[in-house]
């Protein structure tokens, strides 16, 4: 097996972390611990199956059986981050509502989804570091 078919998701998902907390903290203000994981830009989820149908596309070509399952795997990442997770964000926001005079309730994340633009920033990220990583390691590592 290529190595970089099990490098590149990889990568790209230590990366984007890093990079998602940066940008959120620098746009609040603050640091943003409340954004890691779900939600924020650019999307984690986006960026690492972007790489992979990137990558795919670089080393087998857009016309190979792979490259259409790695695009449908893209299409349903990214219908459930803005769609799906979205709704259950604001279940939770709604439970939260309903249980806010309970005190030893713990309350719900509300932040789940992303938004277009989050999603479109995760997709370009996942895109150009497959990209990078492409170019690092060549063909046939």
């Amino acid at each position: 097996m290529d190595i970089a078919y099990l490098v590149t998701p990889l990568v790209t998902w230590l990366l984007v972390g890093p990079i998602k907390f940066l940008i959120n903290s620098a746009r609040t203000r603050q640091w943003a611990f409340g954004l890691v994981g779900n939600g924020g830009f650019p999307s984690n989820h986006s960026a690492v199956v972007s790489s992979m149908a990137t990558l795919i596309a670089l080393r087998e070509g857009i016309h190979h059986p792979a490259f259409g399952v790695a695009v449908t795997l893209v299409f349903i990442v990214v219908i459930d981050a803005n769609s799906l997770r979205q709704h259950v964000g604001k279940q939770a926001a709604a439970i939260n509502r309903l249980a806010k005079g309970d005190a030893g309730d713990k309350r719900l994340r509300e932040r789940m989804g992303h938004t277009i633009v989050e999603i479109a920033g995760g997709l370009c990220t996942g895109a150009a570091l497959a990209f990078g990583i492409n170019a690092v390691l060549g063909r046939g590592w």
